[in-house]
């Protein structure tokens, strides 16, 4: 009976079946839905005296957390750029060494899979992954080739929700004070203050670490250089073969444009078709 893959559960052709990226990826859907429960519950109440502000906000606030849930799934779901498990056979090597008669090709022992230049493989996904930067639980997936544009869209749009979070947070905690909680919210003080220190309390969490990974992510795919490849090559110095809008269209999909910042648009990935397939 063959075993079942890592990567594949709940019926989908990539999704990574690792218990413990499965309930980080949970809370991180918890905690975003309890930020929409705060607003519901508190945020809102302000909106008949306050109607501009509070609606602008929530628009704002609602729009952020449509594009940082998508981007998640997408990063998820989302194949990293695996290669194809067991197709180091004997016919499908000659077949590669024919073509490119100097090529060096290296094998995966782990997984049987010629391993392209800077594939790396996971230990959770149990797969090589191209140009893997690393895995993540939090997405549960690894970040590589073919949806790290999604995963630093994640990064980016969790950051800014979180910052607009934090403001509105403490806008809605001074309205409070000033009003001696009169009509703050259902909830009466104690509740309404609790929801707001939580969510201030996760938003700064959330925006330092998500502005943390952004800023990597975009320091990694300017300098064309994974984190793993950061990791190996240590103080040498590394030869960069592009420029850095080269690096970032290589990821994000042709030119600058505002379909960088759409989850739902897929990056173009280039690779040459027989060197994966067995």
């Amino acid at each position: 009976m063959a075993l079942k893959e890592k990567t594949q559960c709940c019926g989908r052709k990539w999704c990574v079946g690792d218990p413990c990226g499965i309930v980080c990826a949970g809370i991180t859907w918890l905690l975003i839905i309890y930020s929409q429960f705060v607003v519901f519950l508190v945020l809102l109440h302000s909106y008949e005296e306050h109607w501009l502000h509070t609606g602008l906000n929530f628009l704002l606030f609602e729009m952020l957390t449509v594009l940082a849930l998508v981007s998640h799934v997408k990063t998820m779901l989302t194949d990293p750029g695996s290669v194809p498990k067991g197709n180091a056979t004997e016919e499908h090597i000659e077949r590669l060494q024919a073509a490119e008669e100097f090529k060096v090709i290296y094998k995966c022992q782990k997984c049987c899979s010629i391993k392209p230049d800077r594939a790396h493989h996971c230990s959770v996904c149990d797969r090589c992954i191209r140009r893997m930067d690393h895995h993540c639980p939090w997405v549960n997936n690894c970040v590589g080739e073919a949806n790290q544009k999604y995963f630093v869209l994640f990064t980016m749009y969790i950051a800014l929700l979180s910052f607009h979070a934090l403001y509105w947070g403490i806008w809605q905690f001074v309205l409070c004070v000033g009003k001696e909680w009169h009509s703050c919210s259902n909830l009466g003080p104690p509740g309404t203050t609790l929801m707001l220190i939580f969510l201030m309390f996760e938003a700064i969490l959330f925006a330092i670490f998500t502005s943390v990974m952004f800023g990597t992510q975009m320091s990694a795919i300017c300098s064309d250089e994974t984190a793993i490849e950061s990791l190996k090559r240590g103080n040498e110095d590394r030869h960069k073969t592009k420029s850095w809008k080269k690096n970032m269209q290589s990821v994000f999909g042709g030119p600058c444009s505002i379909r960088w910042l759409n989850p739902l648009v897929e990056p173009y990935v280039s690779k040459p078709a027989f060197e994966y397939s067995v």
